[in-house]
């Protein structure tokens, strides 16, 4: 394999994965083909679909990529083909089979060493062991339906010749789809329904006097939403989490200014460390930064009026007052 950043040619062997079946399965490496330098990665070239030989599976499997000793990352051509796998059952041999009576003889000699030919194998028709002579497979002579095993009329094949007939060779797949087209970058939800509510009272809110009132109406809204064990420290630490629970940080700005964004990206790297949802209450509500910031990571956000009842601002919010902890 050459590089094309530096000319420099090694030996390159394509790595072998386990197919279902137990067969060795190894992506076909275009020979001749120039490596490609990876500057991007994307996750449709990250893969590449390989069919089986053996039971004619196809799976995604890595693309081959190959470490250049000038520090590129190469990745490796490899062959696709939309045809069927080799090997089907049907020789095409130049053979010498005696036909029989009104007829041609059977497959050729390439067939029956194979073993898979349809006038080569032993036991089936044309073969050795079959009671209607070396020529029955090849032809019949005119009007003589009854010896013909694929005639609809033949009463020794009741189903026809629609019925399946076992050849030997895989299944066909269909044709063959890359793997941009069978794992599309996105993939829309599935609908669901609307999610039923639960059960609990109405909320009594708390008066705002104080912000240590706006604090306290918070964690009474919080703990009518579902969250439990929902903790009010003494003195309010240099993170800015006023309010800690099971899953749960939230922070309250009872100031007369607008909740910023570094406020709302700051809660939302503590809900982060901690693996739990942040939830943001301010009196004076936000600025249009914070708000569209908030809206593209998924932060709820309430504002607080003076009588105590929050009031959800974006999304998530509103799907967290509905739907609870």
């Amino acid at each position: 394999m050459r590089c094309p950043e530096c000319l420099s040619t090694q030996a390159y062997a394509a790595p072998v994965f386990p197919c279902a079946c137990g067969s060795p399965v190894a992506p076909p490496v275009a020979a001749g083909a120039v490596a490609e330098p990876i500057t991007r990665r994307n996750w449709t070239d990250e893969w590449v679909t390989v069919r089986c030989g053996a039971c004619g599976r196809e799976d995604d499997w890595p693309h081959p990529e190959l470490g250049c000793q000038c520090g590129a990352v190469l990745r490796v051509p490899v062959r696709t083909t939309d045809a069927a796998p080799s090997g089907d059952g049907a020789g095409n041999g130049d053979g010498a089979g005696a036909g029989g009576p009104g007829g041609s003889g059977g497959t050729g000699a390439g067939a029956a060493s194979a073993g898979t030919g349809a006038g080569g194998a032993p036991g089936g028709p044309g073969g050795p062991g079959d009671s209607r002579g070396p020529g029955a497979s090849g032809g019949r002579a005119p009007g003589d339906r009854a010896s013909d095993p694929a005639d609809p009329a033949d009463p020794a094949d009741p189903q026809g010749s629609d019925a399946p007939q076992d050849s030997g060779t895989p299944p066909h797949q269909g044709p063959y789809r890359p793997f941009a087209e069978r794992y599309p970058a996105h993939i829309p939800l599935p609908p669901t329904g609307p999610r039923t509510a639960p059960a609990r009272g109405a909320f009594r809110p708390v008066t705002i006097r104080t912000g240590r009132d706006a604090v306290a109406a918070a964690a009474s809204y919080l703990r009518w939403l579902g969250f439990r064990d929902v903790v009010q420290p003494e003195e309010r630490p240099a993170s800015g989490v006023d309010l800690r629970a099971p899953g749960l940080v939230a922070q309250v700005d009872p100031s007369t200014r607008p909740a910023g964004l570094r406020a709302v990206e700051c809660l939302w790297l503590n809900g982060l460390s901690a693996s739990a949802t942040s939830v943001f209450f301010s009196l004076a509500g936000y600025t249009p930064e914070a708000r569209t910031r908030a809206a593209e990571i998924g932060l709820p956000l309430f504002v607080l009026d003076l009588t105590g009842t929050p009031q959800p601002v974006n999304h998530a919010a509103d799907d967290l007052a509905s739907g609870g902890a």
